[in-house]
């Protein structure tokens, strides 16, 4: 559609990206002249995405036609502004929303549709649901103030999300960083340690050339791996601060997310007080070298490390501008200092140098050193021990992670070339300083070669030095024993010290960056609860000014300390814990299968990802195996604790995808298992009738009670009324009453429909509930107390839902108790009179902090008058409240339910459960009793079974049943047999019954042929003589019943009884109910049990 008409304009806000659509607010009014008029094919505006959608629209023209815009401003027309907009506007005229050129509220795909509430990169928006895209659309619905652009493009955020972006907008002065300054920088000085300058030789001296490389190699490949992996987890979606613990978080969860990130904040805290106390005793060194001792070697560390570490931490809380300023001076003194390394081997060297092993680049040296000559106690890992960790460092950036400008693009960059650049730095120093150095030298300019003397294919020999002494007694200069042969073989010594210096610093200061940072984004997260003080930032980048004191305390303790050489190897497990985690995480997601794994990365591999975890985990114990016991122990204790609090998060973890995977395979595996008796079958997998669970919990607990751990409990509720409100209420409280079962810690799962009918529902429920195997087989019920005063319709649906269940096979409990189920009035109370006690809390709470802000007496007063007549309004609102239910007689009633709705949480004392197992149905009517006393509350319970029998052969039915019990090995404690069940019952107790069927009857035996039809036609439900007649027999029976349960079962704690049937057509709905009334008529909670006459016992192994 074009835009030929003054009135036809598009409302749109300034343009921002051009390969996006905007969904625009038109004129109908002159839609279909436009369409005729012009011919051009249609016009898409960009999509707007500027601060100023979320306010007001602007006007939008094609290029050449802004007259069409002065023509409409010049006809007096003015744009709506969203306080006015309309969608349809009768008044008018009529507005409609276009996507496409098309009348319709789709909304095109847009970024704002996918963030989480309270992002950090832009406000949430809101999409139009599908229902308002599927429901007929009515007219003259008003847009609120401010939705415009919501109804129009989908935003639209709450007042408290808009405040949030708002803060966050106005941080937007917030330092960040890049690939190279943020990560490559930061992990490059971390891992050029002091390792790089004093010990790196030592390494190649004692493992040679060629297993110093491979040592180099080897560590390399942990690291790269563990790059590869946090490269791939880093692209898999947004990344926040906190570095090591996000990334493990987010991946595996909170257990191991917090458990790590604990250990990985404390260890670069600790790691602080390393890398200074490193430096002081350079500097001490020094000093005994110019005879400048303070105090002594020990307390000289303490108090240097001590002024050090605090200059660090005044940088640090300078801001991360100035310590990126000082990490890149660092860097350039390191970088100066290597390059001087290398200058100086090409430089000749002088006689001084050559006596102490320096001979420059001699292929006999590099021959002589290129094999390994370990000394005494040393080997291929003790040497590997001793450099690993001078390949760490590698999470030097991603601990910024927050402070990066594209944390995706930058981790995976700057780690990966950091790694890359260092590794050939190792790898060159080795070769070289390898290529020039021998290993032994007596530092002795007269121990030259005598002529005549043989060399016996000694380096130092063929170059004219005799250091054959050195083989007897202990030399100070060369590989093996001089660790400052690179100030000896640079062009300039004290650039070396410098770049001692600059590492030493460069990596406390990345450490002690990256410790708040990590321990900041750990206690927002809210994982241990203690710790939440420390989440609070400062400053428009948020600094953890909390954290970086407590980090300060730390490595000012072990600064004081003076003992990190027991600490050392300790800490370096914790860094290899983190970087095995970081791999098994993106083992994890990959194995997970999960659809939301899909990081932009591509160069990983699951199984390599899972081979870097394993070598991670030996190296831990290479380096040092009781420490690597002391981080195991300390991680599965913060494990166990997490697991135990259960942190209210939910990050969507590969833990949760693969549990969801199993859940699937596993369910799906059952579908191949052949039913059996010991299996399936014998499990009772209810569907419970309860409404919402929390109205009915003595029903759900009861049945909880022989579920929990052996069958499936699916609570189910049927929403009855117009599809689309029982829906919208459907889904919004799934979520609410699922939690509620898990808060309760009951085992059962959820479910609801929506239907026309109670019995429409239900049918669906028993036909489309459970998985597979992990289907219902059993329906429980409560039984319908006020069936008398109830509708027909609830009858036949009652009634209706029993039968339905026989016709698919589904077993039936009733459950009955005195009280009956429904709570639903009492926690309606609850919940008014919870309302109004807020109310006057916050009352007093506005009442009081305004006395404390006004001084006067008159005022106070004024308030306390006034709070004393807005306390009492609730007060006497909650007593009327109280007073209404009184009125309405169920004060008292109201109090009993409550305490039946618990009587099956306690624990039962030392009773009888009753089995009355009447008829054979499978054995469903023993086998729930006999689970019942599994469990604790119902322990004490003893099974007392009564079966019916004939009266002349009672001991041996009795016989018979006790041999049937023992051979399924259910425990009993007494057999009765009952063989009078079938005698009339006594007249009371008849009339009783009669009386109860009394006003369901239609006595068409007492009428005329004519009006006995008409009755039948009339009222087909009602019961008739003949009914009556036909199933007298049934009826006596059901009377005679309820007298022998008063006589021998009226002190039960519970009776299970068998459930009777009323077969279809034969047996009118009423009368079936008044069967099941007279049956249960005062006694203690029953359960009528009828299984689907499956076998559900057996006694074959």
């Amino acid at each position: 559609m074009s835009l030929n008409n003054s009135s036809n304009v598009f409302l749109d806000s300034a343009p921002s990206n051009t390969n996006r659509f905007q969904v625009n607010v038109i004129n109908e009014g002159h839609e279909s002249s436009a369409a005729a008029d012009n011919s051009d094919p249609p016009h898409y505006e960009e999509t707007s995405f500027g601060d100023e959608a979320q306010t007001r629209f602007r006007i939008s023209f094609r290029p050449g036609k802004q007259e069409c815009y002065d023509n409409f401003l010049q006809n007096g027309e003015t744009t709506k502004t969203d306080a006015s907009f309309h969608v349809y506007d009768s008044h008018t005229n009529t507005y409609y929303l276009q996507t496409f050129g098309h009348n319709t509220m789709d909304a095109v795909p847009k970024i704002e549709y996918y963030r989480n509430t309270g992002s950090l990169s832009g406000p949430k928006a809101n999409r139009p649901s599908i229902l308002e895209i599927h429901e007929q659309l009515a007219k003259n619905v008003a847009v609120a103030p401010g939705s415009t652009d919501r109804v129009a493009n989908g935003d639209g955020m709450p007042g408290d999300e808009q405040a949030e972006n708002k803060e966050e907008e106005d941080k937007s002065g917030a330092v960040k960083f890049g690939w190279v300054k943020g990560v490559l920088v930061r992990c490059m000085l971390n891992i050029w340690g002091v390792m790089l300058f004093i010990r790196l030789s030592w390494i190649v001296g004692e493992a040679g050339i060629g297993l110093g490389v491979v040592i180099i190699l080897l560590s390399t490949m942990v690291t790269s791996i563990t790059g590869l992996s946090t490269s791939a987890i880093a692209t898999n979606g947004f990344v926040r601060g906190g570095g090591a613990y996000y990334l493990i978080s987010r991946s595996l969860g909170p257990e191991f997310g917090g458990s790590i990130g604990l250990i990985f904040a404390f260890a670069n805290a600790v790691a602080v007080a390393m890398y200074v106390v490193g430096f002081a005793e350079t500097v001490v060194d020094l000093l005994k070298e110019s005879d400048s001792m303070m105090v002594d070697p020990t307390n000289d560390i303490r108090i240097i490390g001590s002024i050090t570490v605090v200059i660090l931490l005044g940088i640090s809380v300078a801001g991360m501008e100035w310590e990126a300023k000082a990490q890149v001076i660092l860097l350039i003194i390191l970088l100066i200092a290597i390059a001087n390394f290398f200058i100086g081997t090409v430089i000749p060297s002088n006689n001084e140098k050559k006596s102490r092993g320096f001979f420059n680049y001699q292929a006999s040296i590099f021959a002589e050193n290129f094999g390994p000559s370990f000394t005494k106690g040393e080997g291929f890992f003790s040497v590997f021990a001793i450099f690993f960790p001078a390949a760490t460092g590698i999470l030097a950036g991603a601990n910024i992670s927050g402070d990066l400008e594209d944390p995706q693009d930058a981790i995976p960059r700057g780690t990966m070339l950091a790694i890359f650049i260092t590794t050939v730095a190792y790898i060159g120093v080795a070769i070289c300083v390898g290529a020039c150095v021998v290993r032994d030298a007596t530092g002795n300019m007269n121990d030259t070669i005598i002529s005549g003397m043989n060399c016996n294919g000694s380096a130092a020999c063929g170059l004219g030095y005799d250091f054959s002494r050195c083989q007897h007694e202990p030399c100070q200069y060369g590989l093996m024993n001089n660790f400052q042969v690179m100030s000896m073989v640079s062009g300039f010594g004290p650039l070396i010290t410098a770049g001692i210096f600059s590492a030493t610093l460069s990596s406390a200061l990345a450490s002690l960056v990256s410790a708040p940072k990590v321990f900041q984004a750990l206690c927002k997260d809210n994982i241990y609860k203690a710790l939440q003080f420390f989440a609070k930032g400062y400053g428009k980048n948020n600094e953890p000014l909390r954290g970086y004191v407590l980090t300060f305390v730390i490595a000012m303790a072990f600064i004081l300390i003076a003992e990190l050489n027991t600490i050392a190897p300790i800490i370096s497990n914790f860094f290899l814990a983190s970087y095995a985690l970081i791999n098994f995480s993106c083992f994890h997601a990959s194995y997970a299968k999960s659809p939301g794994w899909r990081p932009a990365y591509g160069i990983y591999n699951m199984w390599v990802s899972l081979f870097g975890a394993v070598l991670c985990c030996a190296v831990m114990f290479v380096i040092n195996w009781w420490a690597a016991v002391i981080t195991y122990i300390i991680e599965f204790f913060l494990y166990i604790y997490v697991t135990y609090k259960k942190p209210d998060v939910n990050w969507g973890s590969s833990t949760q995808a693969l549990s969801y995977v199993s859940a699937l395979d596993n369910a799906l595996e059952l579908t191949t298992v052949e039913d059996h008796v010991k299996n399936f079958s014998s499990r009772p997998q209810c569907i419970v009738l309860t409404g919402g669970p929390m109205t009915r919990p003595a029903l759900l607990d009861i049945t909880h009670a022989f579920t929990k751990n052996s069958g499936l409990c699916i609570c189910c509720e049927v929403f009855v009324g117009p599809r689309k409100l029982c829906v919208k209420e459907m889904n919004s409280g799934m979520a609410k009453k699922q939690a509620w079962l898990i808060k309760n810690k009951i085992k059962a799962f959820y479910a609801a429909v929506a239907a026309d009918c109670f019995r429409d529902g239900v049918r669906s429920l028993l036909q489309a509930s459970g998985l597979g195997r992990m289907k219902p087989n059993t329906l429980v019920i409560g039984y319908k107390r006020n069936w008398r005063k109830a509708q027909l319709t609830e009858i036949e649906n009652y009634v209706g839902i029993i039968h339905d269940a026989f016709d698919f096979e589904i077993g039936v409990v009733i459950v009955r108790i005195s009280q009956g189920f429904d709570i639903s009035q009492v926690l309606q109370v609850q919940d008014e009179l919870e309302k109004l006690e807020q109310e006057r809390l916050a009352l007093e709470a506005t009442i009081k902090d305004n006395e404390s802000e006004e001084g006067g007496g008159g005022i106070r007063g004024l308030f306390k008058k006034a709070g004393k007549l807005n306390i009492t309004k609730p007060t006497s609102k909650k007593d009327s409240s109280i007073n209404t239910i009184q009125s309405m007689h169920v004060g008292e009633f109201n109090q009993k339910l409550v305490e039946a709705s618990a009587q099956f949480k306690k624990k039962q004392g030392k009773g009888t459960i009753d089995v009355w197992w009447l008829f054979d149905d499978g054995g469903l009517t023993l086998l729930i009793p006999y689970i019942l006393t599994l469990r604790k509350k119902w322990k004490d319970c003893k099974l007392r079974i009564y079966v019916g029998g004939k009266v002349n052969r009672i001991e041996e039915e009795k016989i018979a049943m006790a041999s049937l019990l023992s051979k399924f090995r259910i425990k009993f404690a007494e057999i009765h047999v009952i063989g009078d069940i079938n005698m009339k019952p006594n007249k009371e107790s008849w009339k009783v019954f009669e009386e109860m069927i009394e006003p369901y009857r239609l006595h068409e035996s007492c009428k005329d042929l004519t009006t006995a039809e008409k009755l039948k036609r009339e009222t087909p439900w009602k019961i008739t003589d003949a009914e009556l007649e036909a199933i007298k027999e049934k009826s006596y029976r059901q009377v005679r019943l309820n007298e022998l349960l008063q006589e021998h079962s009226r002190a039960a704690n519970l009776i299970v009884l068998s459930l009777p049937v009323a077969r279809k057509g034969s047996i009118s709905d009423w009368l079936y109910m008044a069967w099941l009334e007279i049956l249960t008529k005062n006694l203690p909670p029953v359960l009528l049990v009828r299984g689907n006459h499956k076998n559900v016992l057996t006694f074959y192994s």
